[in-house]
């Protein structure tokens, strides 16, 4: 949520909603279906950055005893909401396909040619703009999948008008928006799956639980059981864990818990850690399903 990211997203909505503009009037003006599709997919890239920008200004705001994580997660529930717009984007431009190519209607290539380079242009800067920022937040990444999109919309665009200007087959239009709808689809599988993974408090994908208990393990002197452990992100790159630990006889307990939180830190980036130290017999973890205390691996 830094000022770089925020000042990044600002930057790419401002060139993506003028130049939306542009594309809509050349898009009717040539009567384009591709240049409409892509005004359109333009039109959800400026949404969902308008979230992203949302989501970075609303998110630092400070927690509060309502709100004891703040509003971090609201960059998460816009991320799942660019996922879905895309998905809605998608099934209007197979709609609109269909029925062009059941009745091609006149595409004017002059202008669509003209529109699509530019509009090439500018998803271009908007990328490269995106592509300074944190690729690895939900929200970056939704954004530059949203621009993604428009670069092959826009390719796709130049090409139909290439081939309308050789040939004057004008079911290349539709043919290709089409074609342009599956690659946004995986993009928007991908999006909408690690946003709700997010949402699921499932562990990140380069954490794997058991490795980090066996870490502990043999990294923490005096550390002989490490339970009931829950990682999970609040939202991209805050990740968070709970966990107890058995210590042997003799052992400092502040010092051990200080050591574990350390290695969380060093060894898994997790900077917000809740540990708890067991002074007796540890009860069933009541997270899980029903089962004898000892199998309780959470």
């Amino acid at each position: 949520m830094s000022a770089r990211n925020e000042k990044v997203v600002l930057t790419a909505l401002a060139l993506t909603a003028t130049f939306m503009v542009v594309e809509v009037i050349g898009g009717v003006v040539s009567g384009s279906l591709a240049l409409i599709a892509d005004a359109g997919h333009m039109l959800t890239d400026a949404a969902a950055l308008a979230l992203a920008w949302a989501g970075f200004r609303i998110g630092r705001r400070a927690s509060d005893a309502r709100r004891t994580f703040g509003y971090m997660r609201l960059e998460v529930l816009a991320g799942l909401i660019n996922a879905l717009t895309l998905f809605a984007l998608v099934a209007w431009i197979f709609r609109e396909a269909f029925q062009r190519l059941r009745d091609p209607g006149e595409v004017l290539a002059g202008p669509m040619l003209a529109v699509a380079v530019a509009g090439l242009l500018v998803n271009l800067a908007v990328f490269a703009i995106l592509h300074r920022g944190d690729r690895d937040h939900v929200n970056i990444r939704g954004a530059m999948l949203h621009v993604l999109g428009d670069l092959l919309g826009s390719v796709a665009a130049i090409i139909a008008a290439l081939v309308i200007h050789a040939t004057g087959w004008m079911a290349i239009d539709p043919i290709l928006s089409a074609l342009v709808c599956l690659l946004i689809l995986r993009s928007a599988w991908s999006l909408l799956r690690g946003a709700f993974h997010i949402l699921m408090e499932g562990a990140p994908p380069d954490i794997d639980v058991d490795a980090l208990r066996a870490h502990l393990l043999a990294a923490v002197p005096g550390v002989a059981e490490v339970q009931h452990v829950h990682v999970w992100s609040i939202t991209s790159g805050r990740v968070l864990a709970t966990l107890e630990l058995g210590l042997a006889d003799g052992v400092d307990p502040g010092a051990s818990v200080a050591a574990v939180k350390h290695e969380l830190a060093e060894r898994f980036g997790i900077g917000h850690a809740t540990v708890e130290v067991l002074c007796e017999p540890r009860a069933g973890c009541t997270l899980e399903r029903a089962r004898p205390p000892t199998e309780c691996g959470h």
